[in-house]
């Protein structure tokens, strides 16, 4: 199986630019598309995190209950999207429309790239270690890094999304910039014309 897209990383970047795609299946340009995500971490900073200022998050809400919802919800409107478990990206070989993404256990194929883990600088994926800069904006005492890109495109068929295209660590942040790398691949697989994806309520 080839996917048109896959994406590593199952937190709040990677799930939101899943959940996009994954909702626009209904478009003609889309209904044939391979969307696949790798839950590549066993840790988040998620874990430890409690969210009272997140737009649209329930004051209290426990980032571990999030990350674990957010794949169930995933999973339950937009059961096509096929999530992968228990598998750790460990390179990426090949060059756009074809890329092999080697993990601890097997080997994918796929058009596009959407990587969107954490941005610490135990980040170790064989394939991209050349783009692997400082990060602009974290303090520089953690050493965290990201993955130089323009508007969050690393290289043809690669795009960052996250923590890891150089966003500051707010869940907001995170998850509207794994919603526009969504949109961005929309508007490709849509010959150019700006897409996006909304789900309505219809007046009678």
């Amino acid at each position: 199986m080839t996917f048109d897209v896959l994406i590593i990383g199952g937190g709040v970047a990677g799930v939101s630019c899943a959940l996009v795609l994954g909702s626009a299946h209904k478009k003609p340009f889309v209904t044939d598309k391979k969307i696949g995500l790798i839950a590549h971490q066993k840790t988040s900073s998620l874990q430890e995190a409690l969210f009272n200022n997140a737009y649209g998050i329930t004051p209290g809400t426990l980032g571990a209950d999030l990350l674990t919802h957010s794949l169930e919800q995933l999973s339950d409107l937009y059961p096509h999207v096929r999530q992968i478990e228990n598998e750790k990206v460990i390179r990426i070989e090949g060059d756009f429309p074809e890329f092999n993404v080697v993990t601890n256990k097997n080997t994918y194929v796929a058009k596009t790239i959407v990587v969107a883990i954490g941005y610490s600088n135990t980040f170790d994926i064989q394939g991209l270690m050349d783009f692997v800069a400082p990060h602009p904006k974290a303090v520089k005492e953690k050493q965290r890094i990201f993955l130089r890109n323009d508007d969050h495109k690393v290289a043809d068929g690669i795009y960052a999304a996250g923590t890891l295209a150089g966003w500051r660590s707010q869940l907001s942040i995170a998850a509207g910039s794994g919603a526009a790398v969504a949109t961005d691949i929309l508007t490709l697989w849509n010959d150019g014309i700006d897409s996006q994806s909304h789900d309505s309520i219809k007046k009678v």
